[in-house]
C-alpha cells in the first residue's frame, strides 16, 4: 500500500509518498520565505498553489511510483492557516478525483506524533510538540490524543519569530536565535511563565526587548531566551510524564530541531530512566511524509472523506480527532 500526502498548514508546501512499512519513497518540499516580517497567509497560500503541482510530480518521480499504484491521497485538514490549508486541500481533492482515489483527512499535530512514534520504535511515547503555531504536550488516552499542556498565548516558534523580527531580523527566527545563543554566556532573568501544565511567552518577549534596549548583546539575549523557554517546555513535559506514569518522549515541530531543547529533554528523560527521540530534521519540521504515513494509518482504519465534505478546519484541535488505529 502506497499513500501520497500533502502538507500545507503554514509556510511549507510538501508532498510525501510513503508505503505501509513507513518507508519514505519520495518527498519534495519548498518553504515560503517572506521578504520581510512574518508569514502573510494569502502570500504563503499563493506560494503553495504555484509550487504544489511540481512537488507532486517530483515526489512521484523520486519514488518511482505511478499514480495508479497509489491507494489513497491524504491531506492536512487542520490546524493551520486557512488559505494555506485550502491550497493543499484543493490539490488533494483534484488528485483524488483525477486518479479516482479515496481522500483521507489528517490532523497535522497527530501526524507529528505518528511519524515520530514509528521512527522511534516507541509504542506509546509522549510528544512534546514545539512549532510555530503550536506548543503542546500530547499523550494518547481513551481513543484519541490528549493535550496535557499547551501555550496560553503564542506558539514557541511564533514567539521566536516575533522576537527576532523585532530585533531587526527576518523570518524564520528560530535558527538565527539558536546560532546566536551558541555564542552567548550571560543569563538575563526573563519571566518564567509556567501555569500548572501550561506556558506563556508574551511576557518573555516584552522583557527580552527591554533588555536589548538596555544594551544586552544579541548572543546573551538569545542564550537567555533559549535557556528560559526550553526549561519551561521541559518542566511541563516532565510533569506530564509523572502524571501519566510514562517514561519516553518524542519531539516534533520545527523548534524541536533545536539542539539545546533536545539536550534538555534527553537529560530529563534519562534522569527518570526513560528515553527521548527527535526525528531527523526533514521529518521533524512540517513535511508531506508524516501526512502520508498518518494517512495510511487512518485509511487502514476506514477514515475517508467525500470530496464535498472535505472542508479544512483551521482550528481543529488535536484532542477532538478520533484515532481508531490506536484502539486496543
Amino acid at each position: 500500500m502506497v499513500i501520497l500526502g500533502i502538507e500545507s498548514t503554514a509556510h511549507t508546501a510538501s508532498v510525501g509518498v510513503v508505503d505501509d512499512q513507513a518507508r519514505i519513497l519520495g518527498m519534495a518540499s519548498d518553504m515560503y520565505r517572506p521578504p520581510s516580517g512574518g508569514i502573510h497567509p494569502r502570500e504563503a497560500a499563493n506560494h503553495h498553489v504555484e509550487l504544489l503541482p511540481g512537488l507532486v510530480t517530483k515526489a512521484l518521480q523520486d519514488s518511482h511510483v505511478d499514480p495508479a499504484e497509489l491507494e489513497a491521497v491524504a491531506f492536512a485538514q487542520g490546524p493551520g492557516l486557512g488559505p494555506c490549508l485550502r491550497a493543499g486541500a484543493t490539490v488533494a481533492r483534484t488528485l483524488a478525483l483525477m486518479w479516482d482515489k479515496p481522500l483521507v483527512p489528517v490532523n497535522h499535530c497527530v501526524a507529528h506524533v505518528e511519524i515520530a512514534r514509528v521512527l522511534s520504535g516507541m509504542d506509546d511515547p509522549m510528544l512534546l510538540y514545539a512549532s510555530g503555531g503550536n506548543t503542546q504536550v500530547i499523550a494518547y488516552g481513551s481513543g484519541r490524543y490528549r493535550v496535557l499542556g499547551e501555550t496560553l498565548d503564542v506558539g514557541i516558534g511564533n514567539f521566536l519569530d516575533k522576537l527576532w523580527i523585532a530585533l531587526g531580523g527576518t523570518f524564520p527566527g528560530g535558527p538565527a536565535i539558536e546560532a546566536h545563543a551558541q555564542r552567548g554566556s550571560r543569563l538575563w532573568t526573563l519571566p518564567y511563565s509556567v501555569h500548572g501544565m501550561d506556558v506563556a511567552f508574551s511576557g518573555m518577549l516584552t522583557a527580552a526587548l527591554a533588555y536589548r534596549a538596555k544594551g544586552a548583546t544579541l548572543e546573551d539575549l538569545a542564550y537567555s531566551v533559549e535557556v528560559t523557554a526550553y526549561s519551561m517546555l521541559t518542566e511541563i513535559t516532565e510533569r506530564a510524564l509523572a502524571h501519566r506514569r510514562r517514561t519516553d518522549v518524542v519531539l516534533g515541530g520545527g523548534v524541536a530541531c533545536n539542539a539545546r531543547l533536545q539536550g534538555m529533554v534527553r537529560a530529563m528523560t534519562e534522569g527518570r530512566g526513560g528515553r527521548s527521540f527527535a526525528p531527523p530534521r526533514a521529518l521533524c519540521v512540517d513535511n508531506g511524509a508524516m501526512i502520508a504515513w498518518t494517512g495510511h494509518l487512518a485509511y487502514s482504519a476506514g477514515r475517508v472523506v467525500a470530496v464535498e465534505r472535505s472542508a479544512v478546519e483551521p482550528r481543529q484541535r488535536t484532542d477532538l480527532v478520533a484515532t481508531p488505529w490506536r484502539a486496543g
